[in-house]
């Protein structure tokens, strides 16, 4: 019996170690930390890289705006052959030349009604609008990063706490078994003895499948399988101060309501585009022509013309005026989109907020149970040794303090979670606002790169 109590205070003290490791500091050596973790999945991850690229060829709207402004210009060039034979006033004509041409030709757009002008401003606007965007994208990447990172950590934990009760219900079962062999109990108690265990180590092999599921998406959002993963922490000292004050933050800087506001600017912007079809358009055209050879052999002619071109659109069968109320009707509709986003960005902080705080107090209650069930087990195991209690209230004491184990870990994983998840709705959780260290993304800079070029078809990276 002695060896009995020696063997399950061993497994408490490892059960406890095991919890411990979730929020407690101290990292092993080499050890990934969740810092380091986020830094790989901003990096690294798929869904992150894909929204970069997208960006980079929202970027390119502006470009192809802005070439509204500037000349196009075309060369073009002839060559054939043409015989004649026959006869002229009695007169026998056989002729071979090779007529030839060669022109440039520039138009330059002077008036489209601020055609060109309403299209920069609403690719500028797509543009702002994408960047907002890839920041959410990025804060949800983080935010599924640090899921995964404390999944991981407490399924690990919760095996161990698991596999620890498999031995200790291991050696109650012989200690069980030996008591029934001298009378001291029943064969009931060792058909309960059994019935727990099976039980427990069914209790493994889920906790092994959740383990499995968490290493999974952890590599699928990382990038890498978890080694050797360190204690994580809260994310408390970027959590507001209150919950008005996160409210606040959120409303003036998540991404999602600066992205609406963006859109409501490309909707304006969209409305003066479809307004220029109704203005005038003028234009200048420049052409130089050099022939050769037209009608007669060693020939040439050379031709140069300026000319100014005005269009008035008078009546179009009333489309453009369609499309114009059509583009009044996507910004009152864009306007709304603000506030129903508004809405959802408070209803997210709140909810996020709530949880946090029932997380806090979990961890506390969490804590006195275990305490309290420990304690628990410990007075129904030496009951049990002179006959006060049964096996069965040993099995139940030993499977409250496992269940409080287990529910603590869960809370300590919610703990640090939720101070994510509040950082994130408030719309903060970047790498360059809570430090990680990792080299930043700039999507301005593939901007500035590509805005104003006037030719060429590799991107800034070289393809």
């Amino acid at each position: 019996m002695t060896e009995t109590r020696h063997r399950a205070q061993r497994g408490l003290r490892l059960r406890t170690v095991a919890i411990a490791a979730l929020v407690l500091a101290g990292e092993g050596a080499r050890a990934e930390t969740l810092e380091s973790a986020l830094g790989r999945a901003y990096a690294g991850n798929p869904t992150l890289n894909t929204q970069r690229a997208t960006q980079r060829a929202t970027d390119e709207t502006v470009a192809i705006a802005v070439g509204g402004y500037r000349p196009r210009v075309s060369g073009s060039a002839s060559i054939g052959v043409q015989n004649t034979d026959g006869s002229q006033a009695g007169q026998r004509i056989r002729q071979t030349i090779l007529p030839g041409s060669a022109g440039l030709t520039v138009t330059q757009t002077l008036f489209n009604g601020f055609q060109t002008d309403s299209q920069t401003r609403l690719a500028e606007s797509q543009v702002l609008g994408g960047r907002e965007t890839l920041r959410n994208v990025e804060m949800t990447v983080l935010f599924s990063a640090a899921q995964a990172y404390m999944n991981v950590l407490a399924d690990t934990a919760t095996l161990e706490l698991n596999r620890n009760n498999v031995e200790v219900l291991e050696e109650q079962l012989r200690q069980t078994r030996d008591r029934f062999n001298v009378g001291e109990v029943t064969r009931t108690d060792v058909a309960q003895a059994e019935a727990r265990l099976a039980g427990a180590r069914s209790q493994v092999s889920l906790a092994e499948s959740t383990l499995r599921t968490s290493i999974a998406t952890y590599r699928q959002i990382v990038g890498v399988e978890p080694r050797q993963l360190a204690p994580g922490r809260p994310l408390d000292r970027y959590v507001p101060g209150n919950l008005t004050a996160a409210i606040d933050i959120g409303l003036r800087e998540h991404p999602n309501i600066i992205a609406a506001l963006h859109d409501v600017d490309a909707a304006e912007a969209s409305v003066r585009v479809a307004e220029s079809a109704l203005y005038p358009t003028v234009s200048l055209n420049g052409s130089v022509q050099k022939l050769f050879d037209q009608q007669f052999g060693n020939t040439e002619l050379f031709s140069g013309a300026v000319t100014g071109q005005l269009s008035v659109p008078l009546y179009q069968g009333g489309s453009e005026y369609a499309q114009v109320r059509r583009a009044k009707e996507q910004v009152g509709a864009a306007r709304i989109q603000v506030e129903i986003v508004r809405d959802q960005v408070r209803a997210s902080i709140v909810t996020a907020w709530g949880n946090l705080d029932a997380a806090k107090a979990r961890v506390i209650a969490q804590q006195a149970q275990v305490q309290a069930n420990e304690v628990a087990l410990n007075g129904v195991r030496e009951e049990a040794r002179v006959g006060q209690r049964t096996t069965l209230d040993v099995l139940n004491a030993q499977q409250e303090l496992l269940n409080a184990r287990v529910n603590l870990i869960a809370a300590q994983r919610d703990r640090v979670v939720s101070s994510y998840q509040v950082v994130q709705t408030v719309g903060r959780l970047t790498t360059a606002f809570v430090g990680i260290p990792v080299a930043q993304y700039s999507s301005k800079q593939h901007f500035d790169q590509v805005k104003d070029l006037w030719y060429g078809v590799r991107t800034p990276d070289g393809r």
